[in-house]
């Protein structure tokens, strides 16, 4: 009788392990599917997308749809200049994924490592922040550029990116969860200062946050349409971001080439997935260690 009971016991946890792995699964090939539905349908003429509907097996016009992608940009149809998006939006993308990484992870050093008076209604201002949607200050925000004369300019684009609530709060999470304090404290007996412990110890400890994180600010700026849109008014095509040269072809209703549409947004993500699965498994340690609770 125990060891039917034993046996009844180890198999529940097969069980429950067979049913997670399935549902990850499940929730894998959901996220995925529209990424591979866009690579598929940029690889078809439009005639077959209209006729087929959904289909999961790629065709052959992938060649064609970017070659009619580079001729309306040729004919003046469309401001779309490949080169000079990936430019423009890389410029910007990487400049504000360092400045949200570094002024971000010093923050929340300086949050979990400093006692002061302040600390705890400074963190909450710091998580009040984060719940304010940016398209509340939008309005404001564009004023204020205007007024000082900064539209058609990459700076409001790329330096409020110094203040980033949501990536202070995870980092301060990783810190609580996997930084030891003990390591500042003999860092400052043996005479660092506060700069250099923070740059060659704290930094290193904290790669995987800081990796997570880089790779979820560059996405997020990269794929940024609303403010730059917002900001660069002219829409001169040296200026315009990949995202706004993408935009100029999907709001054309003039254009039918359904499959070429699909092909530049595919040129367009492009990069953001080869840098996600490069990557991919900073993303997984950091957000395991960054969600531990305190």
């Amino acid at each position: 009788m125990n060891m039917v009971e034993e046996k009844k016991n180890i198999s529940k946890p097969k069980v429950l392990d067979v049913a997670v792995t399935a549902f990850m699964i499940i929730l894998c090939v959901i996220s995925l599917l529209p990424i591979y539905i866009l690579i598929v349908n940029a690889s078809r003429d439009t005639q077959n997308i209209i006729n087929e509907g959904v289909s999961f097996i790629p065709r052959l016009s992938l060649i064609d749809n970017i070659k009619i992608v580079l001729d309306w940009a040729k004919n003046g149809v469309v401001k779309y200049a490949p080169l000079t998006g990936y430019r423009n939006s890389a410029i910007i993308a990487f400049s504000c994924t360092f400045l949200t990484v570094l002024f971000s992870g010093a923050t929340a050093y300086g949050v979990v490592v400093y006692d002061f008076k302040l600390k705890g209604p400074a963190y909450t201002f710091i998580l009040a922040v984060m719940m304010v949607p940016v398209q509340v200050t939008s309005v404001g925000f564009y004023q204020f550029m205007s007024r000082i004369g900064l539209t058609d300019n990459y700076l409001p684009l790329i330096i409020p990116a110094i203040a980033a609530p949501q990536v202070i709060f995870f980092m301060r999470q990783y810190m609580k969860s996997s930084f030891p304090l003990e390591i500042v404290e003999a860092a400052r007996i043996d005479g660092s200062n506060e700069f250099r412990t923070f740059f060659t110890i704290a930094i290193p400890m904290m790669k995987p946050a800081f990796a997570v994180q880089a790779i979820f600010a560059f996405v997020a700026s990269w794929n940024n349409y609303y403010m730059p849109s917002m900001i660069l008014v002219s829409n001169k095509q040296h200026q315009m971001t990949l995202p706004m040269m993408v935009n100029s072809i999907l709001s054309n209703e003039k254009l039918d080439e359904i499959g070429a549409k699909y092909a530049a947004i595919m040129l367009s993500i492009l990069p953001v997935v080869i840098v996600y699965f490069i990557f991919s498994k900073f993303i997984v340690e950091g957000v395991a260690l960054g969600g531990v609770k305190e």
